[in-house]
């Protein structure tokens, strides 16, 4: 799943496109997305200018001159697609954004799970997010007050876009192996020096020096990540076997030698 570093990527392409020019035509192509955008709400934003964009967690957020605003969520694996209105859809394009300038955005997924929404001006369809995991404001104060109460895992709260917006099953992972952290561990029953470490880990795995460049679906550069889909090989901190465990339904990958409570 795409998350925080590769949705903002998203977000710049989307921008360099599309940033100040005229929606021509909104259309959802998959039945899925059609539920989500009806052709009253696609006709609604013909004639309208995209004014800013926005990421904010795993979302996009395209503001209109009229108030409204577009709202896109990947999913598991939604890419836009840049190109012209002369060009054929991908075979996987669940939606097209026609501009008319001739610029065409797609929003390609094999898996059909992504979704568009149109908020009319005041209203909001995001859900609760917490603060940015990119966010200077990050800190152990701020964990410790949203983390105090919880009895779940720390690796699952992690991913609580409530806890913290942007961060996902990959990231979570990565940087509680850089703060020497483990999985398992009571949210609530980390100290203030370890939740230190965490923010500083959370902010190194999202920095270039641990990131590829290029798009979230490029399988090149995966040999960084240190424990992320890594089950049965050796830690590179400890000699130890990395392992796999199941939380919230989701794959966690740590090395129970070096990641401690």
């Amino acid at each position: 799943m795409p998350e925080l570093p590769e949705v903002e990527r998203a977000a710049r392409a989307l921008s360099r496109a599309a940033l100040g020019k005229t929606i021509a035509s909104v259309k959802a192509i998959h039945p899925a997305l059609k539920r989500k955008l009806s052709p009253a709400r696609s006709r609604a934003v013909k004639g309208k200018r995209i004014d800013r964009i926005e990421r904010r967690g795993k979302h996009q957020l395209l503001h209109l001159d009229n108030g409204d605003t577009l709202v896109v969520h990947f999913r598991m694996n939604g890419d836009w697609e840049i190109g012209t209105t002369d060009d054929g859809l991908d075979r996987f394009a669940r939606a097209a954004i026609d501009l008319t300038d001739g610029t065409r955005v797609s929003l390609v997924d094999r898996r059909a799970l992504s979704s568009i929404t149109l908020d009319r001006k005041g209203a909001s369809s995001l859900p609760k997010l917490g603060r940015e995991a990119s966010d200077l404001a990050l800190d152990a104060d701020y964990l410790a007050q949203v983390l105090g109460r919880r009895k779940v895992a720390i690796k699952p709260a992690l991913m609580d876009q409530s806890v913290i917006a942007g961060l996902g099953n990959i990231y979570a992972a990565e940087a509680l192996w850089e703060a020497e952290l483990d999985p398992r561990a009571p949210s609530a029953s980390l100290a203030k020096e370890k939740l230190e470490k965490l923010v500083a880990a959370i902010r190194l795995v999202l920095s270039p020096k641990k990131r590829r460049p290029g798009r979230y679906t490029d399988t090149r550069g995966t040999s960084r990540f240190a424990v992320y889909d890594r089950e049965g090989k050796i830690c590179r901190r400890c000699n130890g076997t990395i392992e796999r465990i199941v939380q919230a339904g989701r794959s966690t990958y740590f090395c129970p030698d070096c990641q401690r409570p």
